[in-house]
């Protein structure tokens, strides 16, 4: 079954995206297409601001032409050829030849689904452009800067993810459900947990890739408050001084996965797809939690992860669960405590 209508959009989706796209097949059809397209803009932002070129001003340069095509205020993308080149995956090469066809896909939509796209796209690429003025580029070896302090790692993570929680919420309430006023505050507060949520979980999890290239999600004020600095977690021997603050944002993770479990419950039982395509993270996200408890974060040989079978039976059992009564609340329950 295709997912999308367009096609172009759709194969950059499915080999770019590991981890999203079965998550999209899920979506109802009212909506697949617009968040599937943010994903692929989102992507290639992303992309840009993770090469390991030689000049952040190269960067910062490109990010901010390649907005200013996607919002309508230039008709001339920039060349992307030459960093297409450097990259590792090829599929993210692909994609940043593949830039014009996806901000060509805007077309496929109405006006208000174009701004609410372009909207949550302009806070994210705005918290690539505040990443790379912190942290310059990621370039192996370097000196490790950090956050400073927890106010700092929030309006990250709400800036990359918690803004999608806010879009994928008000795509939702525009084509599939109607919630009274008050409801409606609740769940667009806790759409935004939820994308912080996954945020977190990807930081907590990339710990030792990001500080090889010189990057520290974990603020330098909580580290100092436990006698740590940033370059100390370079060393697997620190886990258990570090220990206290891992799990202490581990904690803070399921707090956000728990409002996420609260947003699932407030989508009607009638909108069978969008409940599912809001699980599946969760199941995953939760699953991954408890990996991370139990694995040496510090370890940058030891990659904790979800695996592509564990997916696809997290898929099978949300599936099955969809189908039986109290199976929803069931499956989240026992895969907390797993």
């Amino acid at each position: 079954m295709s997912v999308l209508i367009n096609p172009k959009i759709n194969n950059l989706l499915e080999t770019t995206s590991r981890s999203f796209y079965p998550t999209l097949k899920y979506l109802p059809k009212k909506i697949r297409g617009q968040i599937g397209l943010l994903y692929l803009l989102a992507r290639v932002a992303d992309t840009i601001a993770d090469s390991k070129h030689g000049e952040t001003e190269v960067l910062l340069d490109l990010l901010g032409k390649y907005n200013d095509v996607a919002q309508g205020r230039s008709m001339t993308l920039p060349d992307f050829t030459e960093l297409a080149s450097i990259q590792a995956n090829e599929h993210e090469a692909k994609l940043l030849l593949s830039v014009d066809d996806v901000v060509e896909g805007l077309k496929d939509h109405g006006e208000a689904d174009q701004q609410r796209i372009l909207s949550c796209l302009d806070i994210i690429i705005g918290g690539q452009v505040l990443d790379l003025q912190r942290f310059g580029i990621a370039n192996e070896g370097g000196t490790i800067s950090s956050l400073t302090n927890d106010a700092e790692l929030d309006d990250y993570a709400f800036r990359v993810a918690g803004c999608v929680g806010v879009f994928w919420t008000e795509m939702s309430l525009a084509h599939l459900m109607k919630l009274p006023p008050k409801e409606e505050k609740v769940f667009r507060e806790k759409g935004v947990r939820f994308g912080k949520a996954l945020q977190m979980i990807n930081i907590l999890r990339d710990i030792p890739e990001d500080l090889r290239f010189g990057r520290c999600y974990i603020p330098s004020e909580t580290l100092s408050r436990h006698d740590l600095k940033p370059e100390d977690l370079m060393d697997e021997k620190n886990l258990e001084s570090f220990r206290p603050v891992y799990d202490a944002y581990l904690d803070l993770t399921n707090e956000h996965l728990e409002a996420a479990i609260d947003y699932i419950r407030m989508i009607p039982e009638t909108q069978f797809r969008l409940k599912a395509s809001t699980m599946l993270p969760v199941l995953i996200g939760q699953r991954t939690v408890t990996l991370l408890r139990t694995g040496n974060i510090l370890n940058s040989d030891e990659r904790i992860k979800v695996t592509r079978d564990e997916m696809k039976t997290y898929a099978k059992k949300l599936l099955r669960a969809l189908f039986i009564p109290g199976g929803v609340r069931r499956l989240l329950e026992k895969n907390k405590d797993n």
